[in-house]
């Protein structure tokens, strides 16, 4: 009896050992510099992953109590996706509270109002530490996000989009997309009446080419209406904007006669009736608001003034007085918005 009863007391005294033992393992310090550590927990890194590689840089002693504990807790399935900042002084219990948090490094890229497809897809392969995935404006996923229209151009929304660590310009995009999609959709319940277009995507383009016209916010509707009072009178657009983005890669930057006069250029608003096939460029939210919401008026001609600004007229002979003062002194062949017809 006394031998079971001293057996029963060495095993109780070694089971208190252990138990001391495993609570000092658990709480002691993680070996950490003293910046902190960076930790990038990547799509299909599970606990037992991530714990080994502590193991191999030096930060964690032996990764079986940090696994155990993950699997009863199920923690080990509630791990975050990103990169994380850890700082000293953690235990490995701190690293697993940590994990689950989804406390992660952000970063920001922003999309400007007014740029093409083409340069948002660039600006964001530029973006460290986004992944780039996409092979290019053209690149198939993009055209899928077109539906039947002929072009993903101007469907993403320019504004600041925040991403983490693993995140890809693929991402970014499908979330400018959807962004855009329900702005457009909130403006369009919005609209005035008696407006000249079919559906959401036309006033989309509007939308595009407003922006590309603006050098001054204020200006939006009055240069909405002036685009929108021609569109119903039949009167060609006639913006440089269009023409440009229709040349592409072979614009060297001076728009000439020539370009302007290119019937077999689709974009060409000076030679061709109505909205351009496709939008010309990514427009905010405050564009869009302006194609649907024009500023009431009789301008149909406005003219660049070389500050930013335009100034408006109601009829042709104002106009060619306008663009005498502003443009023609500078360059004959100089033109930066509807002219006559």
């Amino acid at each position: 009896m006394m031998r079971l009863l001293i057996g029963l007391a060495l095993l109780a005294l070694a089971l208190m050992l252990t138990l001391h033992q495993v609570r000092q393992q658990w709480e002691a310090p993680l070996v950490m510099p003293s910046e902190g550590l960076l930790l990038q927990v990547k799509r299909g890194d599970s606990l037992q992953s991530l714990s080994n590689r502590l193991v191999e840089e030096g930060v964690l002693d032996s990764p079986l109590l940090l696994r155990a504990y993950g699997r009863w807790t199920g923690l080990d399935q509630q791990i975050k996706r990103g990169e994380y900042r850890l700082y000293p002084p953690l235990t490995a219990n701190g690293l697993l509270q940590a994990l689950v948090s989804g406390k992660v490094i952000s970063y920001q890229v922003t999309l400007p109002e007014g740029i093409t497809l083409e340069q948002a897809v660039a600006l964001l392969s530029r973006a460290d530490p986004l992944e780039r995935v996409l092979a290019g404006a053209d690149d198939p996923r993009l055209l899928a996000l077109s539906d039947d229209n002929r072009s993903p151009e101007g469907m993403f929304l320019p504004e600041s989009y925040r991403y983490e660590k693993g995140d890809s310009d693929w991402d970014i995009l499908q979330r400018a997309h959807s962004a855009m999609q329900q702005a457009l959709a909130a403006e369009w319940a919005q609209r005035v009446d008696g407006l000249p277009y079919e559906s959401p995507y036309d006033a989309l383009i509007m939308a595009s080419i407003v922006e590309r016209e603006t050098g001054v916010p204020e200006e939006r509707p009055e240069i909405a209406g002036v685009f929108v009072r021609r569109l119903l009178k039949g009167m060609r657009l006639q913006t440089d904007p269009t023409v440009i983005y229709g040349l592409g890669e072979s614009f060297d930057g001076n728009l000439r006669r020539v370009h302007l006069k290119d019937a077999n250029n689709p974009y060409n608003s000076y030679r061709h009736h109505g909205l351009p096939p496709t939008p010309i460029a990514l427009p905010g939210r405050a564009a869009i608001n302006a194609a649907l919401n024009p500023a009431d008026g009789d301008s149909l001609f406005f003219v660049a003034k070389g500050d930013g600004s335009h100034t408006f007229s109601s009829n042709l002979e104002d106009h060619e007085r306008a663009v005498r003062k502003y443009q023609l002194q500078r360059r004959t062949d100089y033109r930066s918005s509807p002219s006559g017809e």
